[in-house]
């Protein structure tokens, strides 16, 4: 039993130690940390438990069968963040360049069926060449298990992908059924096809990072929701989204514990947004004034800037916060802002976190382009989030919000549980100056002098249709609040909320628009 007992521990040393010290160079020449010093930042020192370690494949052909080195190149278990169960798997790209096998992927199959059994939280360091061309077919077919694998685990349990080096190919389409992702500057990439295909195809030259790097998923494309310089700032981010998120989707979020006084108000918005709907202002000072601590967490911070996706805390509860942003394209929601709202409110419904809505919207964006590229669609996938979210919800009107756009960012008529506005509100089809245009534009144009009889009925129009009260006049607005009082307003309205129960009607799922 002793004789046994020490060659298992020769083994797993040497798994631990696998490759040698100059694979273990290269890799952090490149600016990178191997498998298990990353799973050691992202993890509380000492709770990793690994499942695996000793799998080998079982490939023959192209060389193969001389090179079966233990773990086959991901390193998959559990442990903890911060005292709370979670499971990962990492990628070594030390080990036949992290490429996807069959073994490699029964790995992944395995630690993704746990998490889901257990309804804690799965991360998934991805460091790989993409499937393992020696073993053909059985390789895809592994990619093919993680996908149904993160279907089936979507809106369960959160799914986290850091990418951490190449993610080409099929390995791309995993992270992009997760919740989120997290890239690294200069070292992390993911595309389709590759700057060479991309040559060969189209003529086009591109490197790897302006292909897919960090900054344009995380700016342009909208596939990452977050990028960052190195990869232990990445990975403290990481647990600190983990640290708030709920397990599952049973489980309620962690309360988090805050000196911060639900009674507060905050007399500094009076000074933060101006009472004229025409100046722009950040939006981000508000949301720090109103939530706990001022502190919050911004999700796809660098794309679709016009409207922002955050989460906070309200007297230490979880909460989602969308709201327009007036210094970006004067807080219009286009389609990239239709997009990003509305996933980030399906995120929220499906792991019972509310959503608080801040609306100072002008109305969409027009114009051609937004209308050829299916405007119409992707702000119908707004609608269609917030008519579908059973959580609870509350919106606060506190400048301009007109027409569709009032509609789709939770408007009372759309299921908003509690609607509250500010005395500077202004609910409207559009604006008094374009109203006045479009209702009165005969009259005008023969008018003696048509700019004097334009504003009178901008005037008239703005004072019988666009004052502040007009909307809670006819129960759209359940109270119009002091600006100051908003904080204690949201706190009062969560706490009264905390126990919603929403039937939902019997259907295999609905059928968003795509």
């Amino acid at each position: 039993m002793r004789r046994a007992t020490a060659e298992l521990a020769d083994i797993k040393r040497r798994v631990l130690d696998w490759p040698d010290t100059a694979a273990t160079a290269a890799q952090h020449a490149k600016g990178k940390l191997t498998a298990r010093e990353r799973i050691s930042i992202l993890l509380d020192e000492g709770s990793f438990h690994e499942v695996d370690a000793l799998r080998k494949h079982r490939a023959t052909g192209f060389g193969l069968e001389n090179r079966k080195p233990h773990t086959d190149g991901v390193v998959t278990g559990w442990g903890t963040v911060f005292g709370r169960t979670v499971f990962v798997y990492a990628q070594d790209f030390r080990i036949m360049g992290g490429a996807v096998g069959e073994a490699h992927a029964q790995k992944i199959h395995k630690i993704m069926d746990l998490a889901l059994a257990a309804g804690a939280p799965l991360v998934g360091l991805n460091d790989g060449a993409g499937a393992r061309i020696q073993e053909g077919v059985t390789a895809l077919a592994g990619f093919g298990g993680i996908f149904q694998r993160n279907v089936a685990a979507s809106g369960v349990i959160p799914q986290i992908s850091v990418i951490l080096g190449p993610c080409a190919g099929g390995a791309a389409y995993s992270p992009a059924l997760t919740d989120f992702i997290f890239m690294v500057r200069e070292t992390s990439q993911m595309f389709i096809t590759g700057p060479d295909v991309i040559a060969a195809v189209t003529g086009e030259q591109v490197t790897m990072n302006g292909l897919g790097g960090a900054d344009v998923h995380a700016d342009t494309s909208g596939v990452a929701h977050f990028a960052y310089d190195d990869e232990a700032g990445c990975l403290h981010d990481v647990r600190y989204l983990l640290a708030i998120l709920p397990a599952n989707n049973r489980d309620p979020a962690p309360v988090a514990d805050t000196p911060d006084q639900p009674d507060r108000r905050c007399e500094r918005v009076y000074d933060i947004v101006p009472a004229d709907g025409n100046r722009p202002y950040d939006m981000r000072t508000v949301v720090e004034e109103i939530v706990d601590d001022g502190d919050f967490f911004e999700v796809h911070e660098n794309w679709a800037a016009n409207i922002l996706c955050i989460f906070a805390h309200l007297d230490g509860q979880l909460v989602g916060i969308v709201a327009n942003q007036p210094i970006v394209l004067a807080g219009v929601l286009d389609i990239a802002a239709s997009e990003k709202a509305a996933r980030f409110v399906q995120m929220c419904d499906a792991f019972n976190i509310p959503i608080v809505t801040l609306l100072d919207v002008p109305g969409f964006l027009p114009g051609v382009d937004q209308e050829h590229h299916g405007i119409i669609r992707h702000g119908a996938k707004l609608l269609y989030a917030y008519c579908n979210a059973t959580v609870p919800r509350i919106s606060v009107v506190m400048r301009k919000a007109y027409g569709g756009a009032y509609i789709v960012m939770d408007s009372r008529s759309i299921g908003s549980d509690l609607a509250l506005a500010w005395p500077t509100n202004e609910i409207a089809v559009m604006g008094a100056e374009a109203t006045a245009n479009v209702i009165f534009r005969r009259e005008i144009a023969a008018a003696d002098d048509p700019e004097a009889l334009r504003q009178q009925r901008v005037k008239e129009y703005r004072t019988e249709l666009m004052h502040p009260y007009y909307a809670a006049e006819r129960g759209l607005v359940d109270d119009v609040i002091d600006p100051a009082d908003t904080r204690i307003a949201l706190i009062r309205g969560l706490a009264m909320l905390r126990r919603k129960q929403v039937g939902l009607p019997i259907r295999k799922h609905g059928n968003p628009p795509q």
